[in-house]
């Protein structure tokens, strides 16, 4: 069996990537502004090509259910293609792959916002998924480029990002959805990429580091394919059939892909990922607690904006007593006209017709008749949640305090790294992770408490994002940054994908249900679309918790992390 070739740098020459020691303060958080505000691209478009999809969807009537893939397919292309792009930043340049990534995202945005063909949109919306490997980019820019002292805090910021996407994004996602065409989300993203573009052209350096090998096709194939298969059988597996023959084929082959992967690699004299360093504790906890934690943060977001945005249960009612009026009185309209037109007919002499619309039944008569309680629909069960907010008002009075809170505690979180290690945040991140989540699922859902509980998961966002890309820096040699970064970014989406989808099937099992009487009927029960009970979400929420209490036990025995962050001199 070959052994992977040694690449890391003599030790004279350890910082001989071109960082900024020396640079004046400005040109130093210039470079790191310009570097972050790059990454937001990809949160940004989420919010706001999530928030259009209800407009696309005309565009491309003949998809139904499958206008999900707009979204569906940014996050699998981008979880399967961020390792592999990582490692072509330690091969290639950093920079020259940061520039890449903005330039299929622009080109992505271009063709979206001008076609009508829905294979061409998602070839459009694949382009765009490479933005998400900016992040993993980032992480190894930060970290050969800023002063050692700095990375951490670095790292801390570029991982909660400077509010373009968490604030700007949902406010102009919103204004854009209510008062232009859903075109306009794709042109306002690509002039965003347009204006960063040459900032970071201008501003950021190249990091010197190269690592001297080739890319490894055979295991970047087996890696990108395994990942897109897993991720395409968790994005749509309660749509498709959990065990459906034809869906269990997707996760089928993508795990046999990805257990070959680790095979191939420890034969090739130059793998993607040394796979010893994989299967270190320092690497492989830190990846065991992202993909755990990331069933809270993925299910959290999705939660917290569809109670909001949903209708309150008032509402609901209202709606489905107004149907069942319409119907019943068509109903009853359609048996008067009837009765009359019999009535007439048998009043003609034999032989003659009854020329059509002699008889015409006033509504108004046949409506009066009708008893004004004959219809009454109740919730059995209903649900507490439902603001009936828009996007627009979710960013205002919920979304934009968590996005702060997360931002300042990133920075701080960063401070608190770099003077005494990773692990400690970690810690008090998954405890306000489980915390909250019991919250959630205990207290009444109206927009203030969501608000309040929200504003305190914000800290263990922001301190969360802070831990793990340093640990990550801390555990592995800079001629790994790129691949291992891309490795926590599959964690996460692996783990924002099971989290969804272990509890989309238990929401999709305690669905609202309304009980419609009408007079002289038996009562009806129906499902009420995309509303779930209260128990649903309760349920999901332990569940998540419960992942992070598993999370929690991993940080608590956890070696690493325990001592000063130093912006990655150990390696």
């Amino acid at each position: 069996m070959s052994t992977s070739v040694e690449t890391a740098a003599p030790p004279d020459a350890a910082d001989d990537t071109g960082r900024l020691d020396g640079a004046s303060k400005l040109r130093i958080f210039s470079v790191l502004a310009v570097i972050v505000l790059f990454t937001e691209v990809a949160p940004m478009q989420y919010v706001m090509v999530s928030a259009a999809l209800r407009q696309i969807a005309p565009t491309f009537p003949s998809q139904g259910a499958n206008i999900n893939w707009a979204i569906i397919i940014f996050g699998v292309v981008g979880a399967a293609t961020s390792p592999l792009i990582g490692k072509l930043s330690d091969i290639w340049g950093k920079k020259k792959m940061f520039l890449t990534c903005g330039a299929l995202f622009l080109i992505g945005c271009v063709i979206c916002a001008v076609t009508s063909n829905w294979l061409l949109f998602l070839v459009g919306r694949g382009l765009q998924a490479t933005a998400i490997a900016t992040a993993v980019i980032s992480y190894g820019l930060i970290r050969d480029l800023m002063p050692r002292r700095l990375v951490p805090v670095g790292l801390g910021i570029a991982a909660t990002g400077l509010g373009v996407s968490a604030l700007a994004g949902p406010l102009l996602g919103g204004f854009i959805v209510e008062h232009y065409s859903w075109r306009a989300i794709f042109w306002a993203l690509a002039a965003f990429t347009v204006a960063m573009i040459p900032l970071v052209v201008l501003i950021v350096p190249e990091s010197t580091l190269r690592v001297p090998q080739r890319l490894d096709l055979i295991g970047a194939a087996l890696l990108g394919t395994g990942l897109v298969l897993t991720l395409v059988y968790l994005d749509n597996g309660q749509h498709w059939g959990w065990t459906e023959p034809a869906t269990l084929a997707w996760l089928i082959g993508g795990v046999i892909l990805l257990a070959l992967f680790p095979i191939v690699e420890m034969r090739v004299r130059e793998p993607i990922m040394d796979m010893k360093l994989l299967i270190t504790p320092r690497v492989s906890v830190v990846l065991f607690i992202a993909l755990l934690a990331s069933f809270t943060i993925g299910f959290q977001s999705y939660a917290i904006g569809y109670w909001s945005q949903s209708p309150p249960a008032a509402t609901v009612v209202a709606e489905v007593e107004a149907a069942t009026w319409t119907e019943v009185k068509a109903g009853a309209l359609q048996a008067a006209q009837a009765q009359a037109e019999a009535q007439a007919k048998a009043a003609l002499p034999p032989g003659v017709e009854l020329p059509p619309g002699a008889v015409v039944v006033p509504e108004e008569m046949v409506y009066a008749q009708l008893p004004p309680d004959m219809v009454r629909a109740e919730l059995n069960p209903g649900y507490s949640y439902g603001d009936g907010f828009s996007l627009l008002k979710f960013a205002t009075h919920i979304a934009l305090a968590q996005a702060v809170i997360a931002m300042i505690l990133g920075f701080l979180g960063g401070l608190w790294i770099r003077r005494s290690g990773a692990r400690a945040p970690l810690i008090l991140a998954l405890v306000i992770f489980i915390a909250s989540s019991i919250v959630y699922a205990l207290t009444s859902h109206t927009w203030l408490t969501l608000a309040l509980i929200s504003a305190v998961f914000g800290i263990a966002f922001g301190l969360y994002y802070a831990a793990t890309p340093n640990l990550i820096v801390e555990a592995v040699p800079a001629e790994q940054q790129g691949i291992s970064a891309g490795m926590l970014g599959v964690m996460q989406a692996m783990g924002v994908a099971i989290g969804l989808a272990v509890a989309t099937a238990f929401l999709n099992a305690n669905p609202v249900k309304v009980d419609v009487s009408v007079s002289g009927a038996p009562t009806v029960t129906k499902d009420v679309p995309l509303l779930y009970t209260d128990k649903g979400y309760e349920i999901s929420f332990y569940f998540v918790a419960a992942a992070a209490v598993v999370a929690l036990i991993g940080a608590v025995l956890m070696k690493h992390g325990r001592t000063p962050a130093t912006g990655g001199t150990a390696h």
